[in-house]
């Protein structure tokens, strides 16, 4: 499965951003079912799960973006969603969608007055 994020971007702290990860060439039945994940690599630091959404819409979130971060999915649209609020700078990463063994490119987003 193809995924492609886009929607990073350079913002000041406090800001917002929305991304979203597109599953460009699943199949619906394939897509659906599929729990689906936002993970994040900072500059120098390991990869982590920042947001996770099941099949019946069931979410998971770190510690560190609970209250600021909002996951959703579009089943007609075989998009993930992750809306970002009141931006901290060590939000600044690489952030990647993953769905099963399928993990996307990245979207930077950079937080930075």
């Amino acid at each position: 499965v193809r995924l492609v994020e886009s929607g990073g971007g350079l913002v000041q702290p406090g800001g917002s951003l929305r991304l979203a990860c597109k599953a460009v060439s699943a199949i619906t039945s394939v897509f659906n079912p599929s729990t689906l994940a936002w993970y994040r690599q900072g500059p120098g630091s390991q990869s982590e799960l920042v947001a996770s959404i099941t099949s019946v819409r069931s979410t998971n979130y770190a510690d560190s973006v609970k209250g600021r971060f909002t996951i959703s999915r579009d089943n007609s649209r075989k998009t993930v969603y992750l809306q970002m609020s009141d931006l901290k700078p060590e939000d600044t990463a690489l952030y990647y969608c993953q769905m099963g063994e399928s993990r996307g490119q990245g979207t930077q987003v950079t937080v930075v007055s």
